[in-house]
């Protein structure tokens, strides 16, 4: 993992639950940390890609980050407060696999974000 990961993963261990690349940026500008916006974007790739990292798109398109867990999930999302909790895919896992032979894919992958509206909201 490069130096700018390592500041990029930090941060979101600070933050703790999902953030946007702007929002890290931030924070590492407050933490007077030399880093711009471009590489914090290639950081949090490489983060994805590694599988440290989960990526989730809001309703509006907006990519959120956050630290993920180890087990293959999927995730629910609150649309008025942001809560986002992590759910097994099991079910969903069996429906893309189905899916994907069907109709002859192969090497496939998925992500899977429900978005509703928490009981605290």
């Amino acid at each position: 993992m490069n130096k700018s990961a390592v500041k990029v993963r930090n941060v979101l261990e600070r933050v703790g639950g999902f953030a946007s690349a702007q929002e890290l940026h931030l924070v590492l500008h407050r933490d007077q940390e030399a880093i711009g916006l471009t590489t914090v974007y290639r950081a949090l790739q490489s983060l994805v890609a590694d599988g440290a990292v989960d990526l989730i798109r809001r309703e509006d398109g907006e990519a959120l980050y956050r630290l993920c867990g180890d087990n293959h999930h999927h995730h629910l999302v609150c649309k008025s407060c942001g809560k986002t909790v992590e759910v097994p895919g099991g079910a969903i896992e069996k429906w893309a696999l189905k899916a994907a032979h069907e109709n002859g894919f192969r090497d496939i992958g998925h992500t899977a974000e429900i978005f509703g509206i928490c009981s605290d909201c």
